[in-house]
C-alpha cells in the first residue's frame, strides 16, 4: 500500500502525483520567477523552444487548456517580452506564436532550474527505476488521453 506524506494509507497513487507536482512547482517557482518566467509558461516556452512557431489553437492542444485561457496567457507573456506574434506565411488572417530572444537568452538557465530540481527528486534512483517510472507515468497519461 502507498503512504501519503502525512504517512495516511493510499489506494489512489494519483493522488501522489498531484503531490508531487505541487511540490516540484513549489521548489522551482521562486528561481523561475527570478529569472521573469511563471511555471504556468514552461509548456508554451518549451512547445515553442521545439518548433520555432505554432499557431495559439496549436499551443491551447499541446498545453491542455482552452483557447480564451491560452490567448490570456500568450497576452501576458507578450507583454513580458517572452513570446511575439508573426503573420503565418501560410495564411495572412493567421499569426503564429514564436519566443524572441530574450526568452531563448534566458531558458538555459530556466531549463538548469528545471534539472537540478528533477536530480534532486530522484536522488537515489536507478537508471532503470526511472525508466520504469517514465514509463508507467507514460502508461496513467495514454489512459486518461481516452477518456473523452
Amino acid at each position: 500500500m502507498i503512504k501519503t506524506s502525512a504517512n495516511a494509507p493510499s489506494d489512489n497513487p494519483l493522488r501522489l502525483i498531484g503531490q508531487v507536482n505541487r511540490a516540484f512547482a513549489r521548489i522551482v517557482d521562486g528561481p523561475l520567477r527570478e529569472l521573469g518566467f511563471a511555471i504556468g509558461q514552461l509548456p508554451v516556452l518549451v512547445s515553442l523552444k521545439k518548433v520555432e512557431a505554432l499557431s495559439q489553437a496549436e499551443l491551447a492542444r499541446l498545453a491542455q487548456v482552452e483557447q480564451p485561457s491560452m490567448a490570456q496567457l500568450l497576452n501576458r507573456m507578450e507583454r513580458d517580452g517572452w513570446v511575439r506574434r508573426v503573420p503565418d506565411p501560410n495564411d495572412k488572417r493567421s499569426r503564429l506564436i514564436s519566443l524572441t530572444d530574450r526568452a531563448s537568452e534566458r531558458m538555459p538557465r530556466a531549463k538548469a532550474v528545471m534539472d537540478a530540481t528533477s536530480r534532486q527528486a530522484l536522488a537515489g534512483f536507478s537508471a532503470k527505476e526511472k525508466e520504469q517510472l517514465a514509463a508507467l507515468l507514460l502508461r496513467v497519461n495514454a489512459n486518461l488521453d481516452r477518456i473523452p
